[in-house]
């Protein structure tokens, strides 16, 4: 049978795993971050209904550039934003490789803080981008301090930041994001995946898009929208970064599908937004009920919660699958991430958490 290894794969892929989570059939999933609420009915037949106008079409090309679909997205996002000033393609993932093709590439870095979500380091891989893993404090946090300290040690091509961050969940202090802008010398991208979860009074890096042409923000339709199955994510910036991944996106890769359901759920966003609320409830939940049961557990602004299990995660892990409850192990020692879902998943889990010492 022939392996990887007897292949001319590139040397810098040898021995890599590919991203992904378990996919187990266990009554409780809890481990990918997905809205567990299913698409309401009447978004169900909205989104048929647009696909369905689109099917005698797709014997032609779809709209290259998405005009329609990014009109949308920038009348949700609100801030004086255009279509000129958003991006839009296959996840979030593929906005930001993309970017790490204008922007990054060989002899070039991205400076991320880790703990973060893992496939930034994977899609510098990808591009031929060197990765420079920056620092955490102890408590997962991250100051302007520190940060701008990295990046003047760096002076990267590329700076991720991520807020809420995944996956310890905490959105970042806006100081942050300034004085970062302030410092790096070339693209500043802020991952805003988990945005609409994120407590009152926390500010997007939306707002401080007006004169930085260097800062991008991506978000993401997979999380709040319950469009995890739909695949589109975008960015907001300036204009002439649209323009500059334009350069290495493939043609015609946002499907004619993909934009019709796309578009109707936007349209639809009161609908599927309605269960944002509701999952932040059992989020704060979570956090509460697991302090008051003693454990650490990190702040988060997310549709998610990152908590210590006093030992070894993975023992912890295999305890709470063996109880029917499916969490995330994200690597970190000691601690293991949990999805806020619906009220019964969330006392499945609780109830589970239980059976740890």
């Amino acid at each position: 049978m022939t392996t990887l290894d007897d292949l001319p794969i590139r040397d810098d892929l040898r021995g890599r795993s590919p991203y992904g989570a378990p996919q187990l059939d266990v009554p409780v999933r809890l481990n990918t971050n997905e809205n567990s609420y299913p698409v309401p009915e009447p978004v169900v037949e909205a989104i048929a209904k647009a696909v369905a106008a689109e099917l005698r079409d797709l014997n032609r090309y779809p709209d290259r550039d998405a005009v329609a679909l990014r009109a949308d997205l920038a009348a949700y996002l609100g801030h004086d934003l255009t279509a000129d000033h958003v991006w839009a393609a296959n996840g979030s993932n593929e906005i930001q490789q993309q970017l790490l093709q204008a922007f990054g590439g060989p002899g070039r870095t991205a400076l991320g803080f880790t703990p973060a979500y893992s496939m930034h380091p994977l899609l510098a891989l990808g591009t031929g981008t060197r990765w420079i893993p920056g620092v955490r404090g102890a408590d997962f946090g991250l100051t302007a301090a520190d940060a701008v300290d990295q990046v003047r040690a760096h002076r990267p091509d590329v700076v991720f930041l991520c807020s809420p961050n995944n996956p310890t969940g905490t959105a970042l202090d806006p100081a942050v994001v300034a004085a970062v802008l302030a410092e790096a010398p070339g693209m500043v991208v802020v991952d805003e995946a988990y945005a609409e979860f994120a407590r009152p009074g926390t500010v997007s890096a939306l707002a401080v898009l007006p004169g930085h042409p260097r800062l991008v923000v991506t978000r993401t339709m997979s999380k709040a929208f319950g469009f995890a199955g739909g695949r589109l994510g975008y960015l907001a910036a300036d204009p002439a970064v649209v323009a500059a991944v334009q350069l290495v996106r493939l043609p015609y890769h946002l499907s004619a599908l993909t934009q019709a359901a796309a578009r109707a759920a936007l349209a639809h966003r009161d609908a599927l937004l309605g269960t944002v609320s509701a999952i932040m409830v059992q989020r704060d939940r979570i956090v509460a009920e697991l302090r008051a049961r003693g454990r650490r557990v990190a702040d988060s602004d997310a549709n998610f919660v990152l908590f210590d299990v006093g030992g070894d995660q993975v023992a912890a892990w295999r305890t709470l699958l063996d109880a029917g409850v499916l969490v995330r192990d994200v690597g970190l020692p000691g601690w293991l991430r949990v999805t806020a879902g619906t009220p019964a998943e969330t006392d499945a889990f609780l109830s589970a958490m239980e059976k740890l010492s």
